[in-house]
């Protein structure tokens, strides 16, 4: 091409991409929208993750300090103090401190309060020491007074106290009073840590004998790690803040992954947008690319003008994504905390951290899913005969011609074939792919599924006009169909999967806790209490009481960098089946010689691979084998769960404590009066809470919604999205027909018949796409139901479709639609039929 053909290229280029923007400003922003809404719930949710799980390593280097090594204890019970000499004198160790640690409450804070040998934490762990008030080392013989306590300034604050004051610090059953010394700079900003004598803590805590973690230094680290499981006890194992951090990713990252590829598939949603509104400019232009192509732009001439404006409208969009997206991970974790709701670290307050790369990654898939969007508009516009667009303005199907099927069937097959993959590292990633297949393969069969649907009312046309016209020109016009619907499909899609996943999964629990809350009261001691022996009977004893069961329940660390299951000490009846143990699958095998039964939760067999029948090792008692007895279904704990015989807990570990009771009444008693005579059995001081099975049932499924929190807002947001595409997209089809209903005027047909015409058109693809989008999202659902859950979070469950949100999103689709293209038909059928048809001319 000469200078100048390049020239006028260069020029026709600026025409059509500026001067779209300035004749169609709202459809612009609305792709720009679209796109900036899936990077922004990306990019929130990610920033969020990730301030969440630095604010745990944080805390976590706070709490540990800086050794080395840690010896750690399986379980909150401690492993037996003998074991120090071996540890400090394994090869490669230099120097060992012993530490006990005990969660602590005082003025209705609650710290985490270290027991230190303050010789050997100096030359392990110095950012553990404190200062006094003078500001002096805490190396002096205050620091080995029983009631000397130092605090981190977060602690401090939050006890309301000063240094000098006494306060009454709870921990292991134990309430004391502790003089404030002084403060812990090494401790972060926002950790609540606190730390006294380990000799004060053994004696006044009840902790004598027993530790809670060796911290250690080393000089030679791989012969540390060589030499140090051959000396530790059963009931600890060997473990680094690397591993400790890695425990708490753990037990949030399969909630994180699915909130980042709930995030994307909402940017996935926004690329359908980007396509519906470039494939409706390119066939509003169709003719005008003809004309520039006969006057010699080449044919990539059209493709650039029309990526282009995906690239403007990707650059644009994803920009203010990161902007909207930083603001949003500000207020959600205001509103909602690091964990966004679920749980995963109560109580953590976690700062917005910014992150470069995921800001690039982000802002990179937002301009991808802009591109893509614009790609296929873009070739269809490039392969058009300019001859024929020069006379077509409708359809470019022919509407006797077949519509491809095999396209879609093929992105079905292959997301169905996706989603039946195993995990990748424990993720469901090709479930997520799969669902990403579907949703596209789902699109597009849309042109299909309309002429399938439209197929009796053509055969057996209405009498009335309206009607006629409107049933032709939809089951005529596939592609028109496809352009206006692929966004609504794809967020109807998404709606429908999440809202069946969600009432499939409250129901579940709802039922789960039918079960397990089959007592009449329930009291549970408070944090760092419990029942010993001797509150035990006393509670037996009290009127109208007919029968207790008591459990326990605490962390067992089976491996060092997972989160620990938790272990409950209950009464179990042979072959029991019902209450907690609802059973999912049992053995019919006898146990073998000197093991002990226990019964595992789903996850936790999923989790750790273990089946009925099964030898598996658990770090309680010495040299103990178990034996797994079965596998009951368990809804309140995502990290697994182990359920022993009260009597085998207590003969392994020594320990009588239980922390919580369920409380069977006599015939007759009076709940009520029966619930303040248990309080009152229980020891002076002593925190414990009361409950009833309906309260307990209805903070739990509180608890449920508060989680999904965040899954009700990408619901919410991508069922906006859509039906604003829809809305714009069916506005600007009817706008660009404003020639055929001038022609449609002059052979008799009146304004009011033309606008009915356009509302049953708007009601048929409504129609259309609520179909689609039901279908393909009860299809989602399965993925979501029986892959992503039990992949990312070990739990099963049977599905249950919510027919009234079926119902109400396909009332609000077809409305919407109808809505809008009547209104649309206002404006369109507004001028007269002369000048309507003049423009044609």
């Amino acid at each position: 091409m000469t200078d100048a053909g390049l020239g006028q290229a260069r020029l026709a280029l600026r025409w059509l991409i500026v001067g779209e923007g300035r004749a169609h400003p709202a459809r612009f922003l609305l792709t720009a929208l679209a796109i900036a809404v899936g990077v922004a719930l990306g990019f929130a949710v990610h920033l969020v993750n990730g301030s969440a799980l630095a604010s745990f390593e944080g805390a976590v280097r706070s709490v540990n300090g800086a050794a080395d090594l840690q010896v750690r204890a399986a379980s909150p019970l401690g492993f037996d103090e003998a074991a120090y000499g071996a540890i400090a004198l394994a090869g490669g160790v230099e120097d060992a401190s012993p530490v006990v640690a005990l969660d602590a409450r005082a003025g209705g804070a609650a710290f985490t309060l270290l027991g230190l040998d303050v010789l050997r934490a100096a030359r392990v762990t110095p950012s553990l020491i404190g200062l006094n008030a003078q500001g002096v080392d805490q190396n002096r013989a205050e620091v080995f007074s029983p009631d000397a306590l130092f605090l981190s300034r977060a602690a401090l604050a939050s006890t309301g106290a000063g240094i000098g004051d006494t306060i009454e610090v709870s921990a292991n059953g134990r309430t004391v009073p502790l003089r404030i010394a002084g403060t812990l700079d090494g401790a972060g900003d926002t950790e609540r840590l606190g730390t006294i004598d380990i000799a004060a803590a053994q004696w006044r805590f009840d902790r004598l004998g027993r530790l809670d973690r060796i911290d250690l230094s080393v000089s030679d680290r791989a012969a540390a790690e060589a030499a140090l499981p051959t000396v530790l006890p059963a009931n600890a194992s060997l473990g680094t803040d690397e591993t400790e951090a890695r425990q708490g990713s753990a037990l949030s990252r399969a909630y994180r992954v699915n909130l980042d590829m709930l995030a994307l598939v909402a940017l996935l949603t926004g690329g359908f947008l980007v396509f519906s509104a470039q494939a409706l400019s390119v066939a509003r232009r169709l003719r005008t690319f003809a004309l520039l192509r006969t006057l010699g732009l080449p044919r990539g001439g059209v493709v650039a003008a029309v990526t282009l404006e995906g690239l403007v409208i990707g650059i644009v969009g994803a920009g203010l994504g990161l902007l909207l997206g930083y603001g949003l991970a500000t207020l959600a974790l205001r509103l909602l905390g690091g964990d966004l709701g679920a749980g995963y670290f109560e109580g953590g307050a976690a700062r917005v951290v910014f992150q470069p790369v995921a800001a690039g990654v982000f802002f990179a898939l937002g301009l991808l899913a802009a591109l893509l969007g614009s790609a296929l508009p873009a070739r269809a516009a490039s392969r058009a005969a300019p001859a024929a667009s020069l006379k077509n303005t409708g359809d470019l199907v022919d509407p006797r011609s077949r519509v491809p099927i095999i396209p879609a069937a093929a992105l079905l097959g292959a997301g169905v074939l996706a989603s039946l993959a195993p995990p990748i590292a424990n993720l469901p990633i090709l479930g997520f792919a799969g669902m990403a297949l579907m949703l596209a393969g789902g699109v597009a069969g849309v042109p299909w599924l309309a002429r399938q649907l439209l197929k009796p009312l053509v055969h057996r046309p209405p009498r009335a006009v309206p009607a006629q016209l409107a049933v032709r020109h939809v089951q005529g016009s596939p592609g028109e169909a496809a352009t206006a619907l692929c966004g609504i499909v794809a967020s109807t899609a998404l709606v429908i999967a999440m809202a069946t996943m969600v009432t499939s999964f409250r129901t579940a629990v709802d039922d789960w806790l039918g079960d397990v809350l089959s007592a009449d009261l329930y009291l549970r001691a408070g944090a760092g209490s419990g029942f010993d022996s001797a509150t035990q009977a006393r509670l037996l004893e009290v009127p109208g009481v007919g029968t207790i069961q008591f459990s326990r329940q605490l962390p067992l660390s089976v491996a060092p960098d997972r989160p620990p299951v938790v272990l409950i000490a209950r009464d179990i009846h042979d072959g029991e089946t019902g209450g907690l143990l609802r059973s999912v699958e049992t053995t019919q095998a006898p146990p073998p010689v000197e093991s002990l039964p226990v019964y595992v939760s789903e996850p936790a067999a999923r989790l750790y691979g273990w089946r009925p029948g099964a030898t598996i090792m658990l770090p309680i008692g010495q040299d103990a084998r178990f034996f797994v007895a079965g596998i009951w279904r368990d809804y309140a704990r995502q990290q697994g769960a182990v359920a022993i015989a009260s009597d085998d807990y207590t003969r392994l570990t020594g320990d009588p404590t239980r922390d919580e009771a369920a409380v069977t009444l006599a015939p007759g008693a009076d709940g009520d009066a029966v619930g303040r005579a248990l309080l009152a059995a229980l020891p002076p001081g002593s925190p414990a809470n009361l409950a009833r099975p309906a309260e307990l049932r209805a903070f739990a499924l509180d608890l449920f919604d508060r989680s999904f929190t965040v899954t009700y807002v990408l619901q919410a947001v991508a069922m906006l999205v859509g039906l604003s595409g829809v809305a714009a997209t069916i506005s600007a089809q009817t706008l660009a027909r404003t020639r055929e209903f001038g022609m449609l005027r002059h052979l008799g047909v009146s304004r009011p018949q033309i606008r009915a015409m356009l509302g049953l058109e708007g009601a048929l693809l409504g129609t259309v796409g609520a179909v689609a989008g039901t279908v393909l999202g009860l299809a989602l659902a399965q993925v979501l139901i029986h892959v992503i859950n039990p992949q990312s979070f070990n739990w099963t469950m049977g599905t249950r479709v919510p027919w009234g949100t079926l119902a109400l999103v396909a009332a609000v689709l077809v409305a919407a639609a109808a809505l809008t293209a009547v209104l649309a038909g206002r404006r369109a059928t507004a001028q007269g039929a002369v000048q309507a048809v003049r423009e044609d001319w």
